[in-house]
């Protein structure tokens, strides 16, 4: 395996890690404001709030992780991505703040109140919603280089339907990935209600699921060919991503072993996602940048594999201590015990 292929496949495992968290967060704040909005507030805020208090601090690392090392490992994806996705990162970065600042209102101030939760939530689903763009603009057809310097076409890609097939996607994602978590949660808590009512989201949300996935391979039939043929090649990949997807709605709709459920979620999205990334190798920008052009000298790529590997050693036990010691714990899921 070369250092390229070794070097966009530790991003690639940090962004779906990423994807995954952030999208149990993102989700998990929204249905906390839906339910203040409609009068649900007493049968699902207090397990949200109890997911979401030592969990929020920490979701970002993995993206963080990822922006480092892509400008690391790939130097010229700071030029070409630079000045191209200045606009959506920014619209990004002011959503995440946002949503921060009233996590904290909503936390350490007027518990409850409306309009915080809804900022919160709504932020919540407009972030991946503006990162997926990112997503739009590497499959191709939407930059040109004029001068010497990259340029967005923005009436094109917001006109674009792949594009708006991928926002979709994403959000649609975020809430069913959140439910299919939370109804486990809910479970082990032994909230009945609560567990009800999300296992009721996750089979609302498990059939948009797959009509947005669908869409974005039909429309990618005539947008990028190339793409979409290899994709095609690796249908055995997607094929196995459907049937865990179907065994996650099985286990759901007969109330079966919601703990398996989460991780046929966690295995049906992995394949999804690892095989979209193996049918772009090799661009990161197509057609413009591939990673073997924009890649970084043998002793850096060697050093950033070494400390990615060693983050990612760190990063997966801490997380099973977050788990073991907060969310898992018998007294604190059930309220007996308060975060310190």
């Amino acid at each position: 395996m070369s250092l390229e292929i070794l070097g966009i496949s530790v991003l690639w495992t940090f962004l779906f890690g990423y994807v995954i968290l952030a999208s149990i967060d993102f989700g998990a704040g929204f249905f906390n404001a839906y339910s203040i909005l409609t009068g649900k507030e007493r049968i699902l805020s207090k397990i949200i709030q109890r997911y979401l208090s030592p969990v929020w601090e920490v979701t970002n690392v993995f993206f963080v992780f990822f922006f480092v090392g892509i400008v690391g490992f790939f130097p010229q994806s700071a030029f070409y991505f630079g000045t191209i996705l200045l606009v959506p990162a920014s619209i990004a970065l002011i959503l995440m703040a946002i949503r921060g600042s009233y996590y904290a209102f909503e936390s350490y101030g007027a518990r409850g109140h409306k309009g915080y939760a809804s900022m919160y939530g709504i932020a919540g689903l407009l972030i991946p919603a503006s990162l997926s763009v990112v997503l739009a603009i590497a499959q191709g057809g939407f930059v040109s280089i004029e001068g010497g310097t990259p340029v967005l076409d923005y009436a094109g890609l917001f006109t674009s339907p792949v594009s708006w097939s991928i926002v979709v996607l994403a959000i649609v994602a975020v809430l069913y990935i959140s439910a299919v978590f939370l109804t486990w949660y809910a479970d082990k808590a032994n909230d009945k209600d609560a567990t009800d009512l999300m296992r009721k989201y996750a089979l609302i949300w498990a059939v948009p699921l797959i009509i947005a996935a669908s869409g974005i391979i039909i429309e990618l039939y005539s947008h990028n060919e190339t793409l979409f043929n290899n994709l095609m090649n690796l249908w055995w990949m997607f094929a196995i991503s459907f049937v865990l997807w179907a065994l996650t709605v099985w286990s759901i709709w007969k109330r079966k072993n919601y703990a398996a459920a989460v991780w046929m979620l966690v295995g049906q999205f992995a394949f999804a996602f690892f095989a979209y990334g193996i049918a772009h190798y090799p661009y990161l920008l197509f057609p413009h940048l591939t990673i073997h052009e924009g890649f970084t000298n043998q002793a850096m790529a060697i050093s950033l594999v070494v400390v990615f590997v060693l983050g990612l050693a760190l990063l997966i036990p801490s997380i099973y201590l977050l788990l073991k010691l907060f969310l898992f714990d018998k007294d604190y899921i059930q309220g007996n015990k308060k975060k310190e």
